[in-house]
């Protein structure tokens, strides 16, 4: 049975969610690989809103595993929060509909902490833009081999001598920072606590994963944040602290490469980013703010955070960043989705590479220098004035749409397997069906 990887393929939020949901009708097994609680997934279904942040998106679908892998890092009471939310709604959230891996490390209150406060030392153009949350300093623990993993929640003395290790390392950090000690007894105190709630939902995820697949179960991985912001293969540093590509799916839940039959890239048919960093296709007036053309993207996108409520950077549609990250992650078919924001536009543009010290480039380079000096080289198309928000069918397009849709398939040189037309799960265009054996 064929198995599935969902990735985003700009710089997130390009409604992976929905599509994760949507593809989870057809899934027996929905699992998260990597990122933390900084990524924000927002579900429209029936008119309900379903806002998740470290729930892989399948939970909201009856009689589906959902699983929480090794690659995700977790903050325990976030977590709890979250469920409570979701269930309150009227969602079923137990151990046998949710998995967290045992090996999956844990952010604690101190991540944050360092998060923020690093922010707030650094020097102006240094400011990565994090949300604080603690990601980043929990992924720099687990590489260090200091984190605090689900596992040894379970035992009070592997626990003590793990806490003891981090804070070896992190209260001279806090000292240098102006931060005061941290209460090592305190902390136990509150992770004993956090324990039992945590370790219900806990098992071997590659043990379980490695019988699914031999069962024949069909399993749908889902990422997290977009490609663009790959630890290796994002516009570094303005990245996020994992790798976020198709590769780390089989890494992030502890199954080989051989689990993945298809690759599914989630593609906004504009672009957008939150945060620092370089954006050759952002729409800007002079002074630095949103230009008539961007600040309509933002409206009518309601281009704000899940996770934050930051309003989102916008631009017109960057084929080469797309083309790239296809390349990067092994793109089977994208998924086109905010089709229906592009309405009423007459004049489109779609970025087919760059201009950079005289040369002309069809990539964005590595070195953040010269990323930060590329200049877009635009096609231009006739937009349409008809709607096509809602549209279940090709014929429900308008032609220059279906141009539109044509021209980026070409010049991202990867098919559009998925068309989305609004936020509700049923507004999809169907092409190609991933898990079509």
């Amino acid at each position: 049975m064929a198995n599935v990887v969902v990735v985003g393929a700009q710089w997130g939020d390009e409604g992976k969610g929905k599509i994760v949901d949507w593809l989870s009708e057809r899934a027996d097994v929905i699992a998260r690989f990597q990122g933390g609680h900084n990524a924000g997934h927002t579900l429209v279904i029936d008119g309900a809103v379903y806002k998740l942040h470290a729930l892989p998106s399948g939970v909201v679908r009856g009689g589906k595993l959902s699983v929480i892998g090794n690659g995700v890092v977790l903050d325990p009471w976030s977590l709890l929060r979250e469920i409570e939310t979701i269930t309150a709604q009227g969602v079923d959230i137990s151990p046998e509909t949710l998995m967290i891996a045992e090996n999956a490390p844990l952010i604690l209150p101190f991540h944050g902490e360092l998060d923020r406060a690093r922010e707030e030392a650094a020097s102006k153009g240094t400011k990565i833009g994090t949300t604080g949350r603690g990601i980043g300093p929990c992924y720099e623990d687990k590489v260090g081999r200091r984190a605090i993993r689900v596992a040894d929640l379970a035992d009070p003395a592997t626990l003590e001598a793990r806490v003891d290790r981090a804070l070896q390392h992190h209260d001279p950090l806090r000292k240098g920072l102006g931060i005061e000690a941290i209460d090592r007894d305190a902390l136990v105190e509150l992770l004993l606590e956090v324990a039992p709630k945590i370790l219900r939902f806990a098992a071997p995820v590659w043990k379980v994963m490695s019988e699914k697949r031999k069962a024949g179960k069909r399993i749908l991985f889902e990422g997290a944040q977009g490609a663009l912001l790959d630890i290796d293969f994002g516009t570094y540093p303005f990245v996020t602290s994992s790798n976020v590509i198709a590769g780390q799916a089989a890494t992030g839940v502890g199954v080989g490469p051989g689990a993945i039959d298809y690759v599914l890239g989630i593609v906004k048919a504009y672009t957008t980013r939150v945060g620092e960093g370089p954006f050759p296709t952002e729409l800007l007036n002079a002074d630095g703010t949103p230009d008539v053309d961007g600040e309509r993207l933002g409206t009518r996108g309601h281009e704000f955070g899940t996770t934050t409520g930051r309003q989102r950077r916008c631009g017109w549609f960057d084929a080469a960043l797309v083309r790239q990250t296809c390349a990067t992650s092994g793109v089977t078919g994208i998924s086109l989705t905010k089709l229906d924001v592009l309405d009423g536009f007459e004049t489109l543009k779609i970025c087919v590479g760059y201009e950079l010290d005289g040369k002309t480039l069809d990539y964005l380079p590595t070195a953040a220098d010269q990323q930060a000096r590329c200049k877009p080289v635009y096609e231009e198309m006739p937009g349409w004035a008809e709607t096509t928000e809602g549209a279940r069918s090709w014929n429900d397009l308008p032609a220059n749409a279906i141009k539109y849709v044509k021209r980026v398939e070409e010049l991202i040189d990867c098919p559009v397997a998925l068309l989305s037309t609004s936020p509700e799960r049923e507004d999809t265009i169907l092409v190609t069906d991933p898990f079509a054996d």
